[in-house]
């Protein structure tokens, strides 16, 4: 994976220092936005003793063109916001947090990062949350990974009239993530705007809440 543009982007952090809490979630935010925005969510959750960890995009977008391009014309950013993934999961494993204690949360751009990054990374998980997002890639793409998630609870939550994420590619990529073996919930939410709503932030604060019960 190419490092540039996004290595040595700044990562933002709330909550517990890193190291302090059994439970880490990183946060992964969407187009023309920055760590600010995604960590607004923060308080919603109501967990301030977990581990919230932020990176930037450079220029606040992970990559350029739709999420439903050709991967190519996405790229280096797609690449390298795939890496920094990659090294902040090891950053935070390596300060001896497992990784069924990690969850991975993006929103909009951020939640097709994060769940394109899942699928090259199947593994047991605390959790990966894609609000408003789905796998990367032009229609009749497959993605044909190894590994297994292992039973990793994924929530995918989109509106049903979202205008930047079909409901078909969310649908495909529940699908893709059940045959990796995750347990997969996907609620479709009709006329929401692209936004997260209630039932979203309920869903993760649950999840939160029994990883830091079983920490």
């Amino acid at each position: 994976m190419n490092p540039t543009p996004h290595a040595g982007q700044p990562v933002a952090s709330a909550g517990a220092p890193l190291g302090t809490s059994p439970v880490v979630t990183i946060l992964v935010h969407g187009r023309n936005a920055a760590p600010a925005n995604i960590i607004d969510l923060v308080p919603r959750f109501a967990r301030p003793d977990v581990t919230y960890l932020a990176p930037a995009a450079a220029g606040r977008t992970w990559y350029p063109f739709s999420f439903m391009a050709e991967r190519e014309k996405n790229e280096p950013g797609l690449s390298s916001g795939l890496w920094v993934l990659e090294h902040l999961v090891a950053e935070v494993v390596a300060r001896g947090i497992p990784r069924d204690h990690v969850i991975l949360l993006g929103f909009s751009q951020g939640a097709c990062l994060t769940s394109e990054f899942a699928v090259r990374h199947a593994d047991r998980y605390g959790g990966i949350i894609a609000f408003t997002g789905g796998l990367i890639g032009e229609p009749g793409t497959t993605w044909e990974y190894p590994g297994s998630f292992s039973g990793t609870p994924i929530f995918l939550g989109c509106s049903d009239v979202d205008a930047h994420v079909p409901r078909a590619r969310v649908d495909e990529s529940a699908a893709v993530f059940a045959r990796m073996g995750a347990t997969v919930t996907e609620r479709i939410y009709p006329g929401m705007g692209h936004t997260v709503n209630d039932d979203e932030i309920a869903f993760t604060s649950a999840l939160l809440d029994e990883l830091m019960g079983s920490g």
